[in-house]
């Protein structure tokens, strides 16, 4: 057993150094990340125990959001409170966050064929990256024809509604059909309860908050001309709605961001290519976008869009802390989160496709190259900044 401190001060120190750590080594995306929790905070720093730990991941992987940082933020939480929670959220974020924005003021100014070939490499393991996910998840979360099928009517509810409504009508579709189709089995057994400081006061409030956020920030920004109302209400919805990992805000975001006009889909998927290869959270990819977001453009309205799309899943995580224990052994809820996730595997299967390939693939010469990746990614399991690397240095000798 490690040497725990004991002041306030010191744990919440503690807490920052850890993380700060991992944010700058945490490569591999969530689930990778989950594993290098587990490393340091169960094994080495003896935080909490395996089974609380596995009861943790369930909770976060149970609600939208980004499942990592959740998990991240409840361990700080945990250990040091409040501070700890917002030190452990800044530290693991930052780094891969400052990386990005840099990234979005520097690859406007990027010329010569060199650059445009890695830009359009970057585009192109974008294609290999989302199939790997979709691949995955739709084995993980697809196993039976049920939800294979919800999975197919999503695919169809966005390409008939395209937008964010598409995504909300498929997401609500799916997870009332689960509430059917998916009960069989959906009780997961209990493990040890976690102790966390949230009164079911705090928990109420802030699932209030979220609740009144979601609903209110849409009718503020239709009757309001300053675009940051519009950017946080774009974003806080992006992650209100993320189901099933952080590659599913892919399409939350385009839908958010380009089909407003707001960001070039080649801006688009440069940078979700640039963000598989640094560490940290997807959800830092928030950074670049507002970064480059017209007539706003600066770091201000950068940090808008990263607090705005992280603000949802810690409120949810807030919210339903206190309440946890009794509510997964409500079949129910189980049932409906089956087909949800079942049909965000839809949704990122449309996302794919269009913008994804389309944009991307503009000949044999790509296809190979995200085939590439692919295999790189499935066969050889190379992690995915290396094959980030390997596919950008390959588009400077297919750019056209």
């Amino acid at each position: 057993m490690t040497t725990q401190p004991h002041s306030k001060t010191s744990r919440i120190s503690e807490v920052f150094k850890a993380f700060l750590l991992l944010g700058v080594t945490s490569f591999g995306g969530p689930v990778a990340h989950l594993g290098y929790f587990r490393t340091e905070f169960v094994a080495r720093r003896k935080w909490l125990s395996e089974s609380a730990y596995a009861d943790l991941v369930a909770l976060c992987q149970f609600l939208p959001g980004p499942a990592s940082s959740q998990v991240g933020f409840a361990l700080g939480l945990m250990r040091a409170g409040p501070w700890g929670a917002a030190m452990a959220w800044l530290a693991f974020t930052l780094p891969s966050a400052i990386v990005l924005v840099l990234f979005a003021f520097g690859a406007a100014v990027l010329d010569g064929p060199i650059a445009s070939g890695i830009i359009h490499g970057l585009k192109v393991v974008a294609v290999a990256i989302v199939a790997h996910a979709v691949w995955g998840m739709a084995r993980n979360l697809c196993p039976d024809k049920a939800r294979v099928g919800i999975a197919l009517v999503a695919v169809f509810a966005v390409v008939a509604v395209s937008g964010p409504l598409g995504q909300v009508a498929a997401i609500t579709l799916g997870g009332l059909v689960g509430l059917v189709l998916c009960r069989d089995s959906a009780a997961a057994p209990v493990s040890e309860s976690l102790s966390f400081p949230v009164s079911h006061l705090t928990g109420l409030v802030a699932l209030g908050l979220f609740g009144g956020l979601l609903i209110l920030l849409p009718l503020i920004a239709a009757v309001s001309d300053v675009q940051a109302l519009a950017v946080a209400d774009a974003f806080y919805r992006a992650g209100a709605l993320v189901f099933g990992g952080g590659h599913v805000v892919l399409p939350l975001l385009e839908a958010e961001v380009v089909q407003s006009g707001w960001v070039s889909a080649e801006e688009f998927l440069t940078g979700y290519g640039a963000a598989q290869a640094i560490p940290g959270p997807l959800f830092t990819f928030s950074a670049y976008l507002g970064a480059l977001i017209p007539a706003g453009g600066s770091v201000l309205i950068a940090l808008l869009a990263l607090l705005a799309i992280f603000l949802p899943g810690f409120l949810l995580l807030v919210g339903v802390l206190p309440f946890w224990s009794r509510f997964r052994q409500w079949g129910s809820a189980q049932a409906l989160m089956r087909g949800a996730n079942a049909a965000v595997v839809g949704i990122l299967g449309a996302a794919l496709y269009q913008p994804v390939w389309t944009s991307a693939i503009l000949g044999p010469y790509e296809f190979a190259l995200a085939l590439t990746g692919f295999l790189l990614l499935t066969v050889w399991k190379l992690p995915a900044w290396a094959v980030v690397i390997v596919v950008a240095l390959g588009g400077v000798f297919i750019a056209p």
